[in-house]
């Protein structure tokens, strides 16, 4: 039997959906149906039970997936050492950052990286919800913020710091404010995220850190749209740095707090390289890594 065929019994039992596999790989579910089908035929046991609104594998079926997972991941490994031994990346690299992220740091260096690595193709899911990399198959996550406890590898890509920014305009209008209290009376732009729309915190150069209420009524879930509607005047935000970088340097936007430490959640705050927790790391992700730590570590 054919590793591929094995691969995609793996998948689907992960989960429980020909159709969501067929998505992942940019087939026809009927592909997927077919491979599954064969399988069963060539072991001679049902491997799932099939309902109009359910997928889930038999008893046989799940005992099967519990010796043949590691196997499969074993074999991938093998093929993964065998491809770099030839000192050139190849093969599907699939990477998954937020959307804000990805389209300011991660983007903008597609094209250099191709130029060094022909041979890669490059997938980039941009989403902000959590992705699974074991689902999903992806390679390297770039996230933001606190991560929880597991299993995975995680590099610090750079340190992320946060601004309460405005338009010299707005200020100009408003008033600029002179304390974190000050806040309570502008409006200000936010993000819906626990910690981002409620309250922002302080800390000054004593290492004295408060909290301040904030509110507005313009709440957006997207940095970027945060970021225009701050250039365009409409309030007060709290952006990060990798973000608005370029616009308090040129004048756009402009840090009305610039002698405190500011965050929603934490001051420690990064972006992290996260990858999946295997023996062996593929040179396609290693140059990756390598490459983003070049180009926008910090």
């Amino acid at each position: 039997m054919e590793l591929s065929v094995l691969q995609i019994f793996v998948d689907v039992v992960k989960q429980g959906s020909f159709a969501a596999v067929a998505r992942e790989r940019n087939v026809d579910p009927s592909s997927v149906s077919r491979a599954i089908a064969g399988l069963e035929e060539e072991l001679g046991i049902r491997l799932f039970q099939r309902t109009t609104r359910q997928l889930s594998p038999t008893e046989a079926g799940m005992s099967y997936f519990q010796r043949i997972e590691p196997l499969v991941e074993e074999m991938q490994q093998a093929i993964d050492v065998a491809s770099d031994m030839s000192g050139q990346p190849k093969g599907i690299l699939r990477i998954t950052a937020s959307v804000s992220f990805g389209l300011k740091c991660i983007v903008p260096l597609l094209p250099d990286f191709r130029l060094l690595y022909p041979d890669l193709t490059v997938e980039l899911l941009l989403a902000d919800a959590i992705v699974d990399l074991f689902t999903e198959r992806i390679d390297l996550a770039i996230r933001l913020g606190l991560l929880a406890d597991s299993t995975l590898i995680v590099q610090r890509l750079m340190q992320t710091h946060y601004f309460v920014c405005a338009s010299p305009e707005y200020l100009q209008q408003k008033g600029h404010p002179k304390i974190p209290s000050d806040i309570e009376k502008h409006d200000c732009l936010l993000f819906p995220l626990t910690g981002f729309r409620s309250k922002w915190r302080f800390r000054n150069i004593d290492r004295e850190e408060s909290e301040v209420f904030v509110q507005g009524k313009t709440i957006i879930s997207n940095a970027i749209a945060l970021q225009q509607c701050a250039i365009a005047g409409m309030g007060l935000a709290l952006l990060p740095n990798w973000l608005i970088g370029d616009d308090i340097r040129d004048g756009r936007l402009v840090n009305v707090f610039p002698s405190y430490d500011v965050t929603a959640r934490d001051f420690s705050s990064a972006a992290w390289l996260v990858y999946p927790s295997r023996a062996y790391v593929p040179l396609k992700v290693r140059v990756f890594i390598d490459f983003l730590k070049q180009r926008i570590s910090g």
